[in-house]
């Protein structure tokens, strides 16, 4: 098969190393793509949201099925404008994307079908915040509705905190359009992981449990970022719990998309809180892969990745023999200094070249070459370091162990990525 990937970050390197090591494919395309990807893959300097674009590029290309990475060409339509052309693309078209592309859509898609999630308000307007806040007790959670990058969810200590953010979004437009409603809901206090399941619209296929790392600092301290790390698999997540999440949620999930005339394939992320209860609570759905899950995931995913693509594709995924996973991942990304805010770009990045060995992979997020060749810096979160292993702590170790061989100014690192396996 010759294969179109888009998107040029951490997950895509991931897909990219992953569709590379399968037999089925013959060429791969990626677009934008990056240093990394363009190990695997012929990159091609387009904007994977462009719908035309992206139609032209398939066509030029005459490509078998394009992997959508990121979550923002979904939701822009890219994937309706690509089916239009006759070409089948590993995502949903824009009606599916609105689970993640509107967290409002989200929740009164869980409320409407009776999918476990905390009860919220939806307000447009500050007096309805204000209103939906006086209604709660600490910790506040706010959140905006469109797609922030992973900067839209906040949780406040206080009701002052909690209300000046709702002002910055719903009246100084802090995030723009993504802000125009926010989702005001309880907070459920409890553990956090990420399930990741593969559906064409008829079966449902899980793939290893990770838990992501959301915030900047060890301990779960400073503000949200798009993820500091995760590990695979999750070990006190067992086959009991498993089966109640298909069934009280996965299932439901899918089932309501087909009564509301939405066609869903591709991958189906759902955040989950586990409260004290271990009664699981949907934070959250994605339509793509998980960054940096993705970089854990897919290493211990026992399978041909291409092959799982393109019976999801063609509606047969129910005919794919399901590996377990193999051995476990812990992924650490790298950032620049200052990331969440305002961060330099453009720094040389010094250690890759001399890494050694096959119990680790090094996942480009954030990178480019200067005019001379160099790799340098080129966003917040840089690179993921995944180190492999049989089990957790020796993945863990490995994923330090060549986290501190590499250097650019300013990088930092959580130092705790995994830990809360072992609790």
């Amino acid at each position: 098969m010759k294969m179109l990937l888009l998107g040029k970050g951490g997950r895509e390197h991931a897909l990219a190393w992953s569709l590379s090591r399968s037999p089925l494919v013959g060429e791969l395309h990626a677009a934008p793509g990056n240093p990394g990807i363009a190990q695997w893959a012929t990159c091609h300097d387009i904007d994977p949201c462009d719908p035309a674009a992206v139609v032209a590029l398939a066509r030029n290309l005459a490509v078998d099925i394009v992997v959508p990475g990121p979550e923002s060409p979904l939701v822009a339509g890219v994937g309706d404008a690509l089916e239009e052309a006759g070409f089948p693309v590993f995502g949903p078209r824009q009606s599916g994307a609105r689970l993640e592309g509107s967290k409002a859509f989200s929740k009164s898609f869980m409320a409407r079908h009776g999918i476990a999630t905390a009860p919220f308000d939806l307000c447009r307007t500050l007096p309805e915040a204000r209103t939906a806040l006086e209604k709660r007790r600490p910790p506040y959670v706010v959140k905006a509705d469109g797609l922030a990058a992973g900067k839209g969810a906040f949780i406040l200590d206080s009701f002052d905190e909690a209300l000046s953010v709702c002002e910055n979004l719903l009246v100084k437009g802090a995030l723009g359009d993504a802000g125009d409603t926010v989702v005001i809901e309880d907070h459920i206090a409890g553990t956090e992981l990420t399930l990741l399941a593969v559906t064409d619209g008829k079966t449902i296929r899980l793939l290893p449990v990770s838990q992501d790392h959301k915030r900047v600092f060890d301990d779960d301290k400073g503000p949200n970022t798009g993820g500091m790390g995760a590990y695979a698999p999750v070990p006190w997540a067992d086959k009991a719990l498993l089966r109640r999440i298909e069934g009280e949620i996965l299932t439901p999930t899918v089932e309501g998309l087909k009564e509301d005339g939405i066609p869903f394939r591709g991958i189906l992320y759902v955040g989950i809180m586990l409260d004290n209860e271990r009664n699981p609570w949907v934070l959250e759905y994605n339509v793509r892969l998980g960054d940096p899950e993705a970089q854990v995931v897919l290493p211990i995913f026992d399978g041909d990745w291409a092959a799982v693509i393109d019976a999801c594709c063609r509606g047969r995924l129910g005919e794919i023999v399901w590996p377990s996973s193999r051995g476990a991942a812990v992924g650490v990304v790298i950032a620049s200094g200052g990331y969440p805010g305002s961060y330099n770009q453009g720094f040389p990045i010094e250690g890759i070249d001399t890494l050694s060995g096959n119990d680790f992979l090094v996942f480009h997020a954030g990178t480019t070459r200067n005019s001379a060749g160099k790799l340098v810096t080129a966003g917040g979160r840089v690179l993921t370091v995944v180190g492999l292993g049989k089990d957790l702590l020796a993945a863990r170790d490995r994923a330090y162990e060549t986290a501190r061989l590499i250097r650019f100014e300013g990088a930092h690192f959580r130092r705790d990525i995994g830990r809360k396996a072992f609790i």
